[in-house]
């Protein structure tokens, strides 16, 4: 073995564990900047949880259920064991031409995991209880998120199909997008939302918070990207943060044009979500485009981001954050995206696209709506009208995130 690639392949991807880590951060910051002040400790203490469920869920059940060996290739489920077993040669993996340990691969992935349950926390902020909210997220990012995983990254039919998705558009953000989706329908929107057939604004209390969330989200993603390459291979690391970052420029451009052609406003909400999907947008072949490819990808999902926020409030689905447009919307672009740009762009490839986006839509869709409906029909899944205006602070963890806090009438 060549110890000091190991070293190199090791050391890049304990980076881009970190960096993956701190984006966690950064959807907590972008949670509460764009919601009201009196559901700043319950959003927080959704996202920390999360983490605290995935590392513990996926060291249990997910990692072997979502890599469970060559005897599972092409298959729609597998498992290897309980917890985490050494391979048989050993600490060091191999993968992507290169080496690193067991255990860097394991909590790369795992940093993953817990991805899809936060677009769900951002989509339904400010309504949903938070017992239902933690059962759902167990159930979810325990076993929903590693078996599509399995399909694609862990050796799948998706993956011997043909489908390609490099460090998930599908397999994270459409995931957690679907789940997002089934969430809001069955929530119902926040009160005030919707004014006689009409929506209103519901404005976020700390715009300046929610701008520092997306510079940790754009900072972050050079990890999610960076260390899907799964080596620290010179050439491929640098062409997909170069492609990352452009497409999350030409995402914040695209939002940015065409929100203010349309409401001849300069809407910073739009920009920042404008942003993230640029980079939802190219994870799914950030390894596979060029400079003007990642651009073009990016600046139309910049559109999308304007389109899908109009979209959504047609059919009065009240997402506050603007999770379901970015990471759906712009997940499933970028997948798409992975047929008609790039290297891999043909209409066979395309077709394997679709082919995966609909597998996934329909598994998602139908655990995630089977999964809510159920805790919503025992338990229940919204707070009580009282607590929803009064705040899900006080109610939920009998506390304030502002100690001079004042209570608004919504």
């Amino acid at each position: 073995m060549d110890t000091s690639l190991f070293t190199a392949n090791n050391l890049w991807m304990m980076l881009c564990i970190a960096l993956v880590f701190i984006m966690h951060l950064g959807f907590s910051f972008l949670e509460i900047g764009l919601t009201r002040a009196k559901n700043t400790i319950n959003i927080l203490f959704k996202n920390i949880i999360i983490i605290i469920i995935g590392l513990l869920t996926y060291t249990v059940i997910g990692f072997s259920i979502m890599y469970p060996g060559e005897a599972f290739e092409g298959s729609w489920i597998g498992f290897k064991s309980f917890g985490l077993v050494l391979p048989e040669d050993g600490l060091a993996i191999s993968y992507a031409e290169g080496k690193y340990t067991y255990w860097t691969e394991f909590l790369f992935q795992a940093m993953f995991a817990a991805t899809a349950a936060t677009i769900v926390s951002g989509a339904v902020a400010e309504r949903i209880k938070l017992g239902s909210f933690i059962l759902f997220s167990l159930v979810y990012v325990g076993l929903i998120y590693p078996i599509v995983g399995m399909w694609k990254w862990g050796g799948g039919f998706l993956e011997t199909l043909g489908f390609y998705d490099f460090a998930g558009s599908t397999i994270v953000h459409s995931v957690g997008g679907w789940a997002a989706l089934m969430a809001v329908i069955l929530l119902g929107p926040r009160i005030g939302k919707f004014k006689k057939g009409i929506s209103g604004v519901i404005p976020g209390h700390n715009l300046p918070l929610a701008t520092a969330g997306v510079f940790l989200l754009w900072f972050g993603w050079f990890g999610f990207n960076g260390g899907s390459v799964l080596s620290a291979e010179p050439g491929a690391t640098s062409l997909v943060l170069v492609t990352t970052c452009l497409a999350a420029a030409a995402g914040g451009l695209g939002a940015f044009t065409f929100s203010y052609i349309k409401y001849k406003e300069n809407d910073l909400s739009m920009l920042l979500n404008g942003i993230l999907g640029g980079l939802v947008a190219i994870t799914a072949g950030a390894d596979q485009m060029g400079v003007l490819s990642a651009i073009v990808i990016g600046f139309f999902a910049g559109i999308l981001i304007v389109f899908a926020v109009v979209w959504l409030d047609k059919l009065k689905l009240d997402d506050p954050v603007g999770a379901i447009s970015v990471h759906l919307v712009c997940g499933i672009w970028g997948t798409l995206a992975v047929g008609l740009f790039g290297a891999l762009a043909s209409w066979s490839q395309f077709l394997h696209q679709v082919y995966g986006i609909l597998i996934v839509a329909a598994f998602c869709c139908a655990t995630s709506f089977g999964i809510l409906f159920l805790i919503k029909k025992t338990m229940g899944i919204r707070v009580s009208k009282r607590e929803e205006i009064e705040g899900l602070d006080i109610h939920e963890h009998g506390m304030q995130a502002y100690a001079d806090f004042r209570l608004n009438e919504h």
